[in-house]
């Protein structure tokens, strides 16, 4: 699985309510998620963010709370990957639940506005504006399933007869 896109970069603890704000995470309106992803953070991200961007954080992405309407909300924005140092672990689980994929990368350099390219089968992160290689974790086989499949819902429902 690969992806690529242009980055949009951020620090360490980026906590779910720094994704998306409490207030709006009463609605099943993805399109309303998207609205105000980041808002609090970066007031122009949502005037900036394209479809296939990559967001790309140091520590503890995600920490905070438990909230699916997070990781939701960055892909309902168009975001196509994240890649941090580390995340929280729900919020791991969380995105590859919903479908939006993640990679941890302990050691990158990448900037604001770098093109970047991500093969996740092999955890391998490109910086095409670089000419640089950042190794980072590899996903699980069934992992990458899940999100090809766009999230763990459609996989086991495509595979309901072989999960028993």
């Amino acid at each position: 699985m690969q992806l690529q896109g242009n980055t949009h970069v951020y620090g360490n603890n980026i906590d779910t309510d720094r994704i998306i704000p409490g207030k709006y995470t009463k609605t099943l309106d993805t399109s309303q998620l998207a609205a105000h992803v980041l808002e609090d953070l970066d007031p122009k991200f949502k005037e900036n963010v394209k479809e296939g961007d990559i967001i790309v954080a140091d520590n503890n992405f995600g920490c905070g709370s438990s909230r699916e309407q997070a990781p939701l909300a960055l892909k309902s924005a168009g975001i196509s990957i994240v890649i941090a140092r580390s995340f929280a672990r729900i919020f791991f689980r969380n995105a590859i639940n919903i479908g939006l994929p993640v990679i941890e990368v302990p050691d990158h350099h990448i900037e604001k506005g770098d093109i970047v390219e991500v093969d996740l089968s092999e955890g391998i992160v490109f910086n095409l504006t670089r000419n640089e290689k950042y190794y980072g974790t590899t996903m699980p086989l069934v992992m990458i399933d899940i999100l090809q499949e766009g999230g763990l819902i459609s996989y086991l429902k495509k595979n309901k007869d072989y999960i028993l």
